[in-house]
């Protein structure tokens, strides 16, 4: 009897002696990743979601997302505050967000799979693949170019429902001026649907075959599916109110669509990967990211900074050189990347409400320090 006691208490003793030894060495594998900021200098992963957790609830942001990327690999990322604030569901790395205008820059880099192949020429007037009946009764809009589209030099207005008639207009004489535009980005995308010979879920499928699985983009669509629609984190306006999409007009007119300008449904590792391409210079060709980043549109400002956009893309004189970024802003939805192509570093934060342009802006100025 003794001896088979003394045989289990050996057991007991070997068995806690391996379960330490995998809990030791689990735990000296996982070492906290070094995050270098804009300047190279080491920053504290804690001392960032201080600095983020600190502009929320100063600008009244109920949920977040956040990845940093240091020498082309995401070395943070992190989530903050609600999905859902009613229902306090926090936004978890599954949470999917609205990326409003950052739409741009990738459907930019898509537009080039589509020159690349010949089957778009970025100059040749847009008419001759297809008519515009919309804006028809002004013949300048045969003029009108990808590379004006894309540069925001179509004339066209943002949205036609911004306009006091809600008419879509050319407000001046195309490629001479600058206009942020969207309806010169989904004439675009109705281009290259018709190039295609398809439907909206068709130029999807092509989105999804030249660029996010290549990419290995997961959770990325412009037409959102059932899925990530269950994923989507709840919008809320600049009163911290809760947005009822069904109600929304923009939902409900752009629901089902491919909208070029707005329409990307995203969490922030997926759209690093393409971040990290586009860093890389992967997928397109040295002379299509020539196009991209050379600067088409110069604006300056009555605070004395000149804007640049290139082709999705945007850059300032405030900014280092081969830095570039982009803003998105739906309703209930914004949000800011930024990528320097020489450094290899960037970030993107996606947030679920009207302050995300603010919280990038502000965190770029923290990290760059």
């Amino acid at each position: 009897m003794k001896t088979l006691i003394m045989l289990e208490y050996r057991k007991i003793r070997l068995l806690f002696f391996v379960f330490t030894l995998i809990h030791l060495t689990s735990c000296s594998s996982v070492q906290k990743v070094e995050i270098e900021n804009f300047q190279g200098i080491i920053i504290s992963n804690d001392s960032i979601d201080a600095y983020v957790k600190t502009k929320m609830e100063e600008l009244k942001i109920p949920g977040a997302s956040l990845a940093i990327i240091n020498k082309g690999k995401v070395v943070h990322h992190q989530t903050y505050g609600y999905a859902n604030f009613e229902k306090k569901l926090k936004v978890t790395e599954n949470t999917i967000f609205e990326g409003a205008s950052i739409s741009k820059s990738v459907f930019s880099f898509f537009v080039m799979k589509y020159v690349e192949e010949g089957k778009l020429n970025l100059d040749k007037p847009l008419f001759k693949y297809l008519e515009y009946p919309d804006i028809a009764y002004d013949e300048r809009y045969k003029k009108i170019t990808a590379r004006m589209v894309l540069s925001h030099r179509s004339g066209f207005p943002n949205w036609r429902e911004n306009e006091p008639d809600n008419k879509l207009k050319i407000k001046f004489e195309p490629g001479t001026n600058f206009e942020y535009s969207g309806e010169g980005y989904q004439y675009l995308a109705l281009v290259l649907k018709e190039i295609d010979g398809g439907n909206w879920t068709d130029l999807e499928n092509k989105f999804q075959h030249k660029v996010a699985k290549p990419l290995k983009m997961e959770h990325s669509s412009f037409i959102p599916n059932e899925n990530l629609e269950q994923k989507k984190a709840e919008p809320y306006d600049k009163n911290n109110n809760w947005i009822d999409l069904k109600k929304n007009y923009w939902y409900k007119k752009d629901k089902g669509n491919f909208v070029s300008a707005s329409s990307i449904h995203t969490e922030p590792i997926d759209f690093s990967k393409w971040m990290i391409a586009v860093m890389n210079k992967e997928q397109l060709s040295k002379s299509s990211y020539d196009e991209l980043f050379k600067p088409h549109s110069t604006i300056t400002a009555e605070n004395g900074i000149t804007y640049f956009y290139s082709l999705g893309f945007a850059s300032d004189s405030t900014k280092p050189e081969n830095t570039y970024y982009h803003s998105g802003s739906n309703d209930g939805f914004t949000c800011w990347y930024l990528i320097n192509t020489e450094k290899d570093w960037g970030f993107v934060v996606f947030t679920n409400s009207e302050y995300g342009i603010e919280l990038g802006e502000n965190l770029f100025d923290y990290l760059r320090e």
